[in-house]
């Protein structure tokens, strides 16, 4: 099992408190996989853990970037790599733990694109979006890259700058490097295991309820200091779901209340992309919680599938 363990789902879906107990029962330390997790200052609205709740297991990758830093999948890779490498030297285990499926995915392939140098390509598609829009930018992504291009929502605009960027810089297309690593052995080999429910509106209950306490525990406030420390509000970290709603509201864009409607929804719609991105993973062990199934029993049907596999 090489000591490492993946655990993927949806937002909201109890991810945290199982690689917690499976942490402190194997030994082990955690490793957020999360793109937003890794900013600073960001805590309510990226539902980061607390002390409390983290129980004394270590861990990794949150509260490593700045909010005005623009983080990527290359950078996750660069900087968790070696911190699973250490946690396996030092003969622990690995919980990887997150939603964000490209980042998980990337870092266990080991073959994410190595951040370009500072060439002024990247800087030059970002004022060709500005000047003529991102349709022009998605039309020039159809005519090299149409699979690409295809897959990428209009709004997308941080993907579709890349996958430009990536051809522009290597002259290959992103899908055709996606294709071509692909075919390389996996730089880790993980037990999965991935957290579900049989009745969609449980966790949509969850992910509602998520929303009314992180406005309990000031997500509000949190945003409004972030702005007033200079980080703009086009920053990358505050167009994550969570904090762009509100960011709008804040400058006069719809009410409070009309935001937080917004998130619960654009949540949902988030916890359906992630479903479908990691129900491509043929390797996922599914734990599919039934109505009225508590985390105690989610955590036993881990342990039986972590019995099993070492058997």
């Amino acid at each position: 099992m090489n000591n490492i363990i993946c655990i993927a789902g949806p937002t909201a879906s109890g991810k945290t408190a199982l690689a917690v107990e499976l942490a402190k029962e194997l030994n082990g330390e955690v490793v957020s996989c999360d793109s937003m997790q890794v900013y600073k200052r960001m805590d309510i609205g990226t539902a980061k853990p607390t002390r409390e709740e983290m129980q004394g297991i270590p861990h990794h990758m949150i509260d490593v970037a700045e909010p005005e830093e623009d983080f990527s999948v290359s950078r996750y890779c660069e900087m968790a790599a070696p911190i699973v490498d250490d946690i396996l030297s030092r003969g622990k285990t690995a919980v990887i733990a997150g939603g964000t499926g490209l980042y998980m995915d990337s870092l266990i392939r080991g073959n994410a694109f190595a951040p370009f140098p500072s060439t002024g390509v990247r800087e030059r598609l970002e004022h060709q979006a500005d000047a003529e829009g991102m349709e022009a930018m998605l039309s020039r992504l159809r005519s090299v890259d149409p699979e690409a291009a295809a897959r990428l929502h209009l709004s997308d605009r941080k993907r579709i700058l890349r996958a430009l960027e990536v051809f522009l810089e290597t002259g290959e297309t992103i899908t055709d490097h996606n294709r071509r690593t692909q075919t390389i052995p996996p730089r880790y080999r993980p037990l999965w295991l991935g957290l579900d429910f049989a009745d969609r509106a449980q966790l949509y209950r969850r992910i509602d309820a998520r929303v009314g306490l992180m406005l309990e525990m000031g997500l509000v406030k949190e945003i409004q200091d972030l702005l007033a420390s200079g980080i703009p509000a086009k920053a990358t970290s505050l167009q994550a779901i969570g904090y762009k709603e509100f960011v709008a509201a804040l400058n006069g864009e719809g009410t409070l209340e009309e935001a937080a409607d917004q998130v619960r929804q654009s949540s949902r719609r988030y916890a359906k992309r992630q479903l479908t991105w990691f129900r491509r993973n043929q390797s996922i062990h599914w734990l599919t919680r039934s109505p009225g199934e508590e985390g105690e029993e989610i955590i036993a049907r881990a342990r039986q599938v972590l019995r099993e596999f070492d058997n």
